[in-house]
């Protein structure tokens, strides 16, 4: 790949140029996307103009989106020569990663495969905060991921515990969330507890099969090899040799996350996900997840890793969704409790 540059003033205006030439046509094919959909997004998204002229992409703009729209292009064509296959979504995750951080190396993000999924996907991670806490999650023994929904929390790290299971590195996978009900009361549902609970264990289960084929899901929970169970059932056990992930922590009492953190046995990792903007508890209730980031965040040996909405792994409207409910609460809104409910710092 060669590049050119070149600088201009229009009407007052500097505008530089950059000039692209790529040498496998293959690769630039996937580069440029169907109908040139790919460099229509970076465009789109980041304001230079884009013109494709055989085998040379030409962009144009000021100083600044030239230079973003330079280092997204040169560096998607740098995960092609390396073998990743760039859809549209991972030209999104681009555009983000770049925007907030032009220093990040996507090489360094998307080709950290964790697993390779049922459904014979790579699973990886797509922001700067993700790598760091899949990184985290290899490193420490306790990880905390806390953010809005969509992030990747729970999904990256059930990849995670699935890889370290197949390799032997732990004898089982624990999943557990707290039975809390969101304006409908367990009492009033069907069936004896195991029923009543199973509706709010639903997305971890729905996790595993994205990652491990139904039949061979169903063999490791029947071997208790993959244990999903509601919080209250892991009182007075003590948990050695297993990857345990609690989801949904935001909603825990602070009893409830002494009682979880205090289950790990030798040989255990846990993973505590939540998001501190979405707690159904009673009002006056607080949130475990927030009592806990403020009390063990100093402890060495436990990492916090906290997402935002530009880490959301979702339509792209969900991004926008969770920007404008913080900034509601930020000029003094109300949170579903009635009142604004920030996290500790």
């Amino acid at each position: 790949m060669k590049e050119e540059k070149s600088k201009a003033v229009d009407a007052g205006t500097t505008l530089e140029s950059a000039r692209l030439e790529f040498n496998d046509p293959k690769l630039f094919r996937d580069l440029l996307g169907q109908h040139d959909e790919h460099l229509k997004m970076i465009q789109r998204s980041l304001g230079a103009k884009i013109r494709v002229r055989g085998s040379t992409v030409e962009i144009e703009g000021d100083p600044v989106d030239l230079e973003l729209s330079t280092k997204v292009v040169k560096q998607l064509y740098g995960l092609l020569e390396k073998g990743y296959p760039v859809y549209g979504s991972d030209v999104d995750y681009a555009i983000r990663i770049l925007s907030g951080d032009g220093r990040a190396n996507l090489q360094e993000i998307f080709l950290d495969t964790i697993y390779i999924s049922s459904h014979k996907r790579t699973i990886t991670p797509k922001s700067v905060a993700q790598k760091a806490y899949i990184d985290a999650i290899r490193r420490y023994d306790i990880v905390f991921g806390i953010g809005p929904a969509g992030t990747g929390k729970t999904y990256l790290a059930m990849a995670m515990a699935v890889a370290e299971l197949m390799k032997n590195n732990y004898v089982r996978i624990i999943l557990t969330r707290p039975a809390v009900e969101a304006g409908e009361k367990l009492g009033f549902l069907p069936g004896d507890l195991a029923e009543k609970v199973n509706p709010y264990l639903r997305p971890l289960y729905d996790a595993l099969h994205d990652m491990v084929d139904f039949d061979r899901a169903h063999k490791l929970v029947e071997r208790g090899t993959i244990e999903v169970a509601p919080l209250a059932f892991m009182r007075g056990r003590t948990l050695n040799d297993s990857f345990v992930i609690l989801d949904e922590a935001q909603n825990t009492t602070p009893e409830q996350m002494k009682m979880f953190l205090t289950r790990l046995g030798y040989g255990s990792k846990a993973v505590i996900t939540g998001d501190v903007t979405q707690i159904d508890l009673p009002a006056g209730k607080l949130s475990g997840l927030k009592e806990a980031w403020r009390i063990l965040k100093g402890i060495e040996g436990i990492r916090f890793i906290t997402f935002t909405e530009r880490d959301v792994a979702r339509h792209r409207l969900v991004q926008e969704i969770i920007a404008a409910y913080e900034e509601n609460e930020a000029q003094g809104g109300t949170s579903a409790q009635g009142h604004a409910d920030k996290p500790a710092s």
